[in-house]
């Protein structure tokens, strides 16, 4: 494609130099520029692309777009843009075609939930006789193919090539975890949504977005990109109303809203909610008819999950039951309140639960559930929200028996400096600090410092008898650790199979198989 053809997407710009020359290919990262390529700077959150285009003319770009090109030498073809990311958007979507047309995308966006209600909708639609793909925070997949998820919500180049990819293999809806820093950072700018779905807001990601008004501005971005249409054509705004910020986040669409949550006057609603260790139960109320629902899934919380993905897949004219059947068809999610099965009966669950928020759900959702005491693994991010820390740490003293304070993905900071403010809030509910010596049987309450994960997973499982629930929480689905700039394998789902092993429980063979690589 030509580069004049290529900008003809571009509302304003400035060019200096040859605006015939052939496009092989777009990259933002200098690395990855191959002769023929255009180059786009973007500002990062750590890294400037502007500082690394001597970098891509070297790899053989023939073009540059971006912000400034100050100290710049050359006879090269430049243009500038009063907005890298935005203009990335723009030139993804023209170079790949527009790859979004014919194609149903739903975002789905909030603090919690998007993973969960993401597999539930897949399953929803597949039974409903669609091609869905996914593109979220476990990985990208379609029709059998996976791609690995370096991010929730890709660049908006890698973006527009997945969907190119989803959408010449027959794919007919995308069902998208959008990210708040990828509707901040306009990589989804581009991106007419067919449903926009909003599963909760609670405390996250300020180490980014700084206030709780930005980190809800950039949410609300989805929702005020929603266009209404004639039926069929236009968007649909899938609000979950019992979330306190669903009223102001459905004043600012001006998308038709489909309502949901436990309340008689929301559009699709769940009643006589029921829920133990095999799942959850629950009827399920629409405004084409009424079901019962039976789900794997374990926790009240889901009930959201799961309505959400109703709505949505209802909008989209899937049978109701069809609806029922693929809530019921669908497993456990990865990482997701996953339970660790083992021949001795121990309940040890791995969950992704990372803010004050999903934490507290969380735990009280397994409080019913369980027999004996509870047991919470837990720790926070190096390099992240540091106010949330101490909120964590209360969470988890507040409704937990017994505490594991360890490292999650320390990063660049001091394990024990991490552990050090989260220990601050449990101590506020008086919890009392306990010799990492103590040995089961052990029937007391209060909490333990233990900086390494694995010991703190061993630790907490040597303890538990089978009336007890180890929760282990924070990273989920995750297969790595990052401690300084190294990044290890470290699976908590393994990890509590061979704790349960090295304490003495046999494990089940077939335990966490589905995870291997």
């Amino acid at each position: 494609m030509k580069l004049i053809h290529l900008l003809e997407g571009l509302k304003e710009y400035d060019l200096t130099g040859d605006p015939e020359l052939e496009i092989e290919g777009l990259a933002y990262d200098s690395r990855q520029i191959k002769p023929g390529h255009l180059f786009v700077a973007l500002q990062g959150h750590a890294l400037n692309g502007h500082h690394y285009l001597g970098d891509a003319v070297q790899n053989g770009a023939v073009a540059l777009i971006g912000e400034k090109f100050s100290g710049l030498r050359g006879n090269l073809t430049k243009v500038r843009v009063p907005n890298s990311r935005e203009a990335l958007s723009k030139l993804a979507a023209r170079f790949y075609d527009y790859p979004f047309r014919g194609v149903n995308l739903i975002g789905i966006t909030g603090t919690n939930g998007k993973t969960t209600t993401s597999y539930l909708l897949e399953s929803i639609l597949t039974v409903g006789g669609k091609k869905p793909g996914v593109i979220g925070t476990i990985n990208y997949r379609y029709l059998g193919k996976t791609h690995d998820a370096p991010v929730t919500t890709p660049e908006s180049l890698d973006l527009m090539r997945f969907l190119r990819e989803m959408g010449d293999a027959g794919v007919t809806e995308v069902i998208m975890e959008v990210s708040s820093h990828a509707l901040d950072q306009k990589r989804t700018g581009e991106c007419p949504f067919k449903l926009g779905v909003f599963t909760n807001f609670s405390r996250d990601h300020l180490d980014y977005h700084k206030t709780m008004e930005e980190y809800f501005k950039a949410k609300s971005l989805l929702f005020q990109g929603l266009k209404k249409g004639k039926p069929d054509a236009g968007s649909t705004a899938v609000i979950n109303m019992d979330d306190p910020r669903g009223e102001q986040l459905a004043a600012l669409t001006e998308a038709p809203v489909v309502t949901y949550g436990l309340d008689q006057k929301w559009d699709v609603r769940g009643e006589r909610l029921s829920a133990d260790r095999t799942g959850l139960k629950a009827r399920l109320m629409t405004p084409v008819g009424e079901v019962d629902i039976r789900s794997s899934l374990i926790g009240e919380m889901n009930i959201y999950n799961i309505l959400a993905a109703s709505a949505a897949a209802l909008s989209l004219n899937v049978h109701l039951d069809a609806v029922a059947e693929g809530i019921e068809r669908l497993g456990m999610v990865p990482g997701r309140l996953e339970l660790v099965k083992n021949q001795s009966g121990l309940n040890l669950v791995v969950d992704y639960a990372h803010t004050p928020d999903a934490l507290l759900k969380t735990l009280t959702n397994l409080r019913p559930i369980v027999d004996g005491r509870l047991i919470t693994v837990f720790g926070c991010g190096g390099d992240r929200d540091k106010g949330k820390r101490s909120e964590m740490g209360l969470v988890a003293g507040e409704n937990s028996d017994l505490v594991f304070i360890t490292s999650d993905n320390p990063r660049s900071e001091d394990p024990l400096s991490i552990i050090a403010q989260i220990e601050k809030g449990i101590q506020a509910t008086g919890l009392i600090r306990l010799n990492n010596s103590a040995q089961r049987p052990f029937t007391g309450s209060g909490y333990f410092v233990e900086a390494d994960r694995r010991r703190a997973i061993r630790k907490a499982v040597a303890l538990a008898d089978e009336t007890d629930l180890v929760l282990i929480a924070g990273k989920g689905h995750e297969d790595y650790q990052i401690v300084g700039g190294e990044r290890k394998r470290f699976d908590d789902r393994k990890e509590a199979a061979r704790a349960a092993s090295k304490a003495g429980h046999e494990s089940s063979a077939s335990v966490l198989m589905t995870h291997d690589e």
